[in-house]
């Protein structure tokens, strides 16, 4: 029965199953983040290249490019 008790009161103490779940979800927060980076910086990407494409394929003077080249 002793033994029995020392199981039970050793299980509930001990907190190394946290450690691993805390570290899940640690690593979900920082993938959450870098995919939303992610995205927004492709969007800007994705903006910045349309815009140099423009002002190349539209040629001088056109009123696209900046500093009116």
């Amino acid at each position: 029965m002793k033994t029995l008790i020392k199981f039970f009161r050793d299980f509930a103490s001990d907190e190394s199953g946290a450690t691993a779940i805390e570290y899940g979800l640690l690593a979900a927060l920082i993938s959450v983040v870098i995919i939303v980076a992610a995205a927004l910086v492709g969007t800007n990407l994705t903006t910045l290249f349309q815009q140099v494409a423009d002002c190349l394929g539209g040629g001088p003077g056109n009123g696209t490019c900046p500093g009116g080249a």
